[in-house]
């Protein structure tokens, strides 16, 4: 298992079209990919249990991986993360 917390960065939290970033990139993993915030974890996988966190600006979430790609997976995502979602 790999973990990792990130901090939501963009200004405008997790949206819409951030959370349509996240799924298409977990979908090029076999892995199982979580996302934790607080005691709500969602499958990383569902655009609408992404959304449901309500991560805004500031949020900590952690990013959990299990599989034989977990590390890879969760680069991919904390690289999303780091670049405000292209956003800004």
């Amino acid at each position: 298992m790999t973990e990792k917390i990130v901090t939501v960065v963009n200004r405008a939290g997790i949206h819409a079209r951030p959370s349509a970033l996240l799924v298409q990139t977990t979908k090029n993993f076999i892995s199982n990919i979580y996302i934790e915030k607080g005691t709500d974890r969602i499958n990383a996988k569902s655009i609408m249990g992404i959304i449901t966190l309500g991560a805004a600006y500031g949020t900590e979430l952690k990013i959990i991986a299990e599989g034989t790609d977990e590390e890879t997976a969760v680069e991919a995502l904390v690289k999303l993360f780091e670049s405000k979602f292209e956003e800004e």
